[in-house]
This record gives structure tokens, sequence and C-alpha cells, in this order.
């Protein structure tokens, strides 16, 4: 009796990390020497501008806690399978150095890479690394070209694209009917690249950008310095004379000036895009589909709320307990094969399966339209279609890639 509580004890913890049934439903006896995988996470430290809001500053751990996290599940998951996981961090803001350190690990028999870097970065590790028994997971950056014409055979996606975000807000504009769009734009490249891709979004679900304006940063002296009172007249004056339209899109990815658009507009219009309601990949209010217990797990193990890159993150170290779950295997070719093929999926608290797309590495994933304080909606939104796959309607599609592995 007391053996079968202790089975059922850990079978309940292995349900609360998100395993598969498949894989949990006749564990085996575990073996006397588990098998270490290990995953390193490479985190490229980056001179961000401090966010207009305090509560926007990031945390020192921003994606660490989501990978130290997955890393208790896969373990809870590895304990009956004779595997074991372990967790590295190196971090730099040279890149220089990350690539000789991440070269080094790999030199000693890492495998499992997940990157909180810059695109550049990102292109440069794998290309050193390039026919090398590695797999890399790209958990920080959102450029479009890492998917596509810059795309490389050893990564593979767990954040969204631009793309992903900006088809799934069009989708949830055009679904409530408001189709009329003013884009405010800032001057980075980051800013025009969003930009971008609300441009292609409005084409393709049948959105109108009515009018564009950039808004010029103005670096050191920042709007904010002259108090709101100041602010109150400038975003009137700026939003002012605006061709007729339905919402305010925001392209400020480094969050200098869209704080200060919601309720200061010259007309009373919702405020969407990088700021106001947004697209994102995780809210730390999502409680459908088991995500409650998910959250709850992360606050005791961070002492905070979980951010999209805890999340991003979390996913790819997830992934890949997942893949030596199903195979039963700690060997690297077993286990990326495994995440490439047809067969895997990992439970991501979303509702639905999540897998990597075949033609670009790209992982498909519902994804949340929220305030800053409550997720309202998510896409893929009804009544958009897709012949394999309505997570497909979010991104470049497979006729669209310019991929070419």
């Amino acid at each position: 009796m007391l053996r079968l509580a202790a089975v059922l004890l850990v079978f309940g913890g292995m349900l609360l990390a998100g395993a598969p049934i498949s894989a949990i439903a006749q564990p085996a006896a575990p073996p006397t020497e588990a098998r270490m995988i290990g995953v390193l996470l490479v985190r490229e430290i980056q001179d961000r501008p401090l966010p207009l809001s305090l509560l926007d500053i990031p945390p020192p751990d921003d994606g660490i806690a989501g990978a130290r996290l997955a890393i208790a599940d896969n373990n809870n998951t590895g304990r009956f399978l004779g595997q074991e996981f372990r967790l590295d961090v190196i971090e730099s803001a040279k890149p220089d150095e990350l690539l000789a350190e991440a070269e080094s690990r790999v030199a000693t028999g890492q495998h499992f890479l997940v990157l909180d870097v810059r695109p550049q970065t990102v292109l440069r590790l794998a290309d050193a690394l390039k026919g090398k028994d590695v797999l890399l997971f790209n958990a920080g950056a959102p450029d479009e070209n890492l998917r596509e014409e810059d795309c490389r055979a050893n990564v593979l996606h767990t954040s969204p694209s631009r793309a992903m975000l900006a088809d799934a807000l069009a989708q949830y504009l055009v679904w409530k009917q408001w189709r009329r769009w003013f884009l405010v734009l800032g001057t980075r490249p980051e800013d025009q690249a969003f930009a971008e891709a609300v441009r292609r979004a409005a084409k393709r679900f049948g959105g109108r950008i009515v009018e564009e304006r950039v808004f010029s940063d103005e670096g050191g002296s920042r709007r904010a310095d002259g108090g709101h009172e100041q602010i109150q007249l400038q975003i009137p004056v700026f939003t002012q004379n605006a061709a007729a339209h339905d919402v305010v899109v925001v392209a400020d990815e480094a969050g200098l000036f869209g704080e200060y658009f919601p309720f200061r507009t010259w007309e009373a219009r919702p405020v969407v895009g990088t700021q106001g309601l947004t697209a994102t990949s995780w809210h730390p209010a999502l409680e459908q589909w088991g995500a409650t217990q998910f959250q709850n797990r992360f606050r005791r193990s961070a002492n905070r709320t979980m951010r999209p890159l805890d999340y991003d993150v979390w996913l790819a170290v997830r992934g890949i307990g997942e893949a030596a779950a199903r195979r039963r295997s700690t060997t690297f070719a077993e286990i990326a094969a495994y995440l490439r093929s047809a067969e895997f999926d990992v439970a991501g608290f979303k509702g639905q399966k999540l897998t990597f797309r075949d033609w670009n590495g790209q992982l498909r994933q519902p994804i949340l339209i929220a305030t800053p304080k409550l997720p309202v909606s998510v896409s893929p939104q009804p009544g958009f279609l897709h012949q394999f796959s309505t997570l497909d309607t979010l991104g470049l599609d497979r006729p669209e890639t310019k991929c070419r592995l």
C-alpha cells in the first residue's frame, strides 16, 4: 500500500509538469544510474532603454526562471526513466565571449542550447556550430529573417515571430470589425520591422491602414521629463486630424513612447500593437487550460509572475524533456530527430498541442490578445480557416516561406 501511494504521488507530480499520459502510463522502475541531459542557456546582456513604467522593468532572472521551472518539470518525468536534466547559464554583453564559451561547452558534450540573444548572435552561433551535434532554440528574437531567408537547419524557434504577433492582433481587430488602422511607428529598426508586419497583416486579413505617422523619440531628453501635463498636450496634438480610424496601432518595441498613447489621443480610440492591447505568447493572468496551477508553480519557484520570455524559454527546455521522455532516450540524435518529427508535440497550457513547422523550425502556438491586466482573447480567431492547421494562419505559411533548409 505504501509503495502504491508513492507511485501515485510521483504520477501526480508528472501530470502537474504537463507530461503526456502516453509517456507515463506504464513507468518503468528507475534505473540505478541516471543519464544526464544538459541544457545551456545563453544570454546576451543587452543595453536596452529603461521602460517608461517602473512596473515594466525586467527582473534579473527573466528567462532563467522559466528555464529552472522547465528543468524541474523535466526531472519530475525523467526520474522515472533514468534521466536527469541539468541547467547551465552563460551570459555576457560581448558576443565573441558567448561564442567562445558556447563552443567550449559543446566540445565537452553540450548538445542543447537555448538562446536569449540578439538576432545577429543567433546566426553567429548557428554558423559556428554547424555540422556539430547541437540544436539551438531561439527563445528571444522575433525577427522574421531568422525564420526565412537567414534560417538555419540547426535552429528551432519557440519565440513567436513578429508576423505571428501581428497576424494574431489583426485577426482580432478584423473579428471586431475594427478595420481602419492609424499606424504610429518609432524610428528604430525593430519598430520599422513590427510596422511592416502590421502592413502585411492588414493586407492578409482585410484591415486598412488609413494613415501612418512617425513618432520621433528624443533619446535622453524623454518627453516625460516635462511631466504628465506636457504629455497630455503633446499626444493629442500629434494625433490630431488623422484620417478616420477605428484603432491606433503603435509600433514601439523598445517602449519609448507607446505607453503615452492610451487615453491621450485626439480621438477616443483604442490603442493596440506593442502597447495597449497587445499580442503575446504568455500572460501572467491566464487561467484556462490548466494555466492556473502552472502559474502557481512558477510563482512558488521564482517569487514573481511569469513573463513571455520565461514562457518561451520554458517551452524550449520543456520540449527537450518531452522528446527525451517520449523516445526514452538521452542520445542527441534521437531527441533532435523526434523534436523535428511529425509525432512531436508539447503541452503549453494553451488548449492545443504545440508543434514545430517543418519548413522553418517555428513553433506553432496560439497567441494571447491581452491588456496589461487580463487576457482578452486568443488567436487564431473563429472563422479564420486553414487547410491543415488554423495555427498556420499566424505567421508565414509554407507557400510564403523563403526558408530553404
